[in-house]
């Protein structure tokens, strides 16, 4: 399940990347294009996003997961011991 989760996540990143790429932001399709060690850069950028949008898929995967528990039927209360009832106590000050 978790494997699956990272998977999207890196398919995501792979998905924005392209855009960031495509729409040229920040000139990031020349520097990539032109400049030397640009695909280095766009390999690096792809892996750092893809562990941040695989961290984000796999939290909220978690976060969603549920246990749903049948619920318990309680026995009746059995005797115990009784809990005497608060009192009112008039503070009184000390002279010195």
């Amino acid at each position: 399940m978790i494997l699956r989760n990272y998977a999207i996540g890196f398919g995501l990143a792979a998905v924005f990347t392209g855009l960031l790429i495509g729409f040229d932001v920040g000139h990031l399709r020349h520097l990539v294009l032109n400049v030397s060690g640009g695909y280095m850069a766009l390999g690096l950028l792809f892996v750092f996003n893809g562990l941040v949008f695989a961290g984000a898929q796999v939290a909220a995967a978690v976060l969603l997961m549920t246990e749903v528990e049948p619920p318990r039927k309680r026995p009746p209360p059995r005797g115990g011991l009784r809990v005497g009832a608060l009192a009112q106590v008039p503070a009184v000050p000390r002279h010195r």
